[in-house]
């Protein structure tokens, strides 16, 4: 079998939207499958990793990308005022007016590149993976023309961002313009993998004519291999990634002053202006840590050397109970226990809880957060928070290998 991967985010782009298709071209080869992987030139993302290791077993092929890059329009507005203000509003007015996304003239050039390797290499599986949503034009592009199997991989719900704002009239406008690609996604792909349930839900109810399948991010427990954790005479809380839309780190950093709690927090990634100036009004001084991202090598040490590891998934309205991204199989791969502020009941609670990773809280609710801290930070002075051990069965369930091989059973059914 020969499958052609089509992602917008790949090496040298770099964070967590990445690493599922890098695994997909790392393991599809060694499951029997050629394996081809279109990516843009330069997606002009935030962040790079120039030292990333691309896979030896898969072709990889480039498409240039013209379109604005991936610095968050709230970070461009922060700190300016009057005419300069203005000028930065209409630029970022004409990244708002493209859809479905603002990366969406990507399809321009991938389109023909992707036809043109489908025909020439015999493929027989197009999988497009998103986000951005407009991968997803390209496989129905190949699809029409060539008459290629296409699987469209939904990471992201398609009509409805849990992590972004929902609430003003150009949001909600342009979610319903993106809805317009989910409807192509259900009615034309031939199967759909979700990430989550209740993305699968969402594509289920648009009528979808192919098979909808349920495959979640896994665990990569390879890629800790040998690292180490020194215990520390105080106690340090980890967390690495962005912080957009709804993430919001202020009711833990509330909880932490409240707590008077001699903890250092690392963390590492994007942190909003708007939080930093707030988080410096808590002074905080030495309890916080405010570090520039970093390449996932330096992310994955920096979190196994933590006494734990602190994930916020926000309520956002409901949406965020279903939400079971990467960073949650990336922490369980280190091992290390998480504080996991996220929705109770959802599927991250669930599976935190049920593999005992530690404790979970409302994200939102300050005084059971600094509850929680508490209880960690008696139980590191009373003897060191140990490994989460997790059982055979859990590991071989949770691995990213596992999660490929169910797709390349779903490709054989389609092929």
């Amino acid at each position: 079998m020969k499958a052609l991967v089509v992602s917008f985010y790949f090496p040298p782009a770099a964070g967590g939207g990445v690493q599922r298709p890098l695994k997909m071209a790392q393991y599809l080869p060694a499951l029997g499958v050629e394996t081809h992987v279109l990516a843009p030139d330069d997606p002009r993302w935030v962040h790079r990793d120039d030292g990333a290791r691309l896979p030896t077993q898969a072709w990889v092929h480039r498409a240039r990308y013209l379109g604005p890059g991936g610095r968050k329009p709230a970070e461009e507005l922060h700190g300016t005022e009057g005419v300069e203000r203005m000028l930065v509003q209409a630029r970022l007015l004409g990244r708002r007016l493209i859809v479905p996304d603002e990366n969406a003239s990507w399809a321009l050039t991938a389109v023909p590149t992707a036809i043109r390797l489908v025909r020439d290499q015999g493929i027989d599986v197009v999988v497009t993976t998103s986000p951005p949503g407009s991968v997803h034009l390209v496989g129905a592009a190949v699809k029409r023309a060539t008459g290629a199997r296409w699987i469209a991989d939904v990471r992201d719900s398609l009509t409805a961002h849990v992590h972004r704002r929902a609430d003003t009239t150009a949001t909600r406008v342009k979610e319903r313009l993106r809805s317009s690609t989910a409807h192509l996604v259900a009615s034309q792909a031939d199967a759909v993998v979700c990430v989550a349930d209740f993305i699968a839900d969402e594509v289920r109810g648009l009528g979808a004519r192919g098979e909808v399948r349920v495959i979640a991010n896994g665990c990569d427990f390879d890629d800790v291999a040998g690292l180490a954790y020194r215990p520390a005479e105080r106690m340090r809380i980890t967390h690495t990634g962005s912080f957009f839309g709804k993430r919001d780190p202020r009711p833990f950093l509330q909880a932490l002053h409240d707590s008077g709690l001699d903890v250092v927090v690392r963390f590492l990634g994007d942190f909003r202006s708007a939080d930093r100036e707030w988080a410096e009004g808590l002074g905080l001084a030495d309890r916080l840590q405010l570090m520039p991202y970093a390449p996932r090598a330096t992310s994955l040490s920096l979190q196994r050397d933590s006494e734990a590891l602190l994930l916020l998934i926000p309520e956002a309205g409901g949406r965020g109970r279903g939400v079971l991204s990467g960073k949650v199989f990336e922490y369980l791969s280190v091992r290390r226990p998480v504080l996991a502020l996220v929705p109770p009941g959802g599927a991250a609670a669930e599976l935190l809880e049920a593999v005992g990773a530690g404790p979970v809280v409302a994200p939102d609710d300050v005084g059971a957060i600094r509850e929680a801290l508490a209880g960690l930070h008696a139980r590191f002075v009373e003897g060191g928070l140990p490994d989460v051990e997790l059982a055979p069965e859990w590991e071989e369930r949770l691995s990213r290998r596992a999660r490929i091989e169910e797709l390349v059973e779903l490709m054989g059914e389609i092929a």
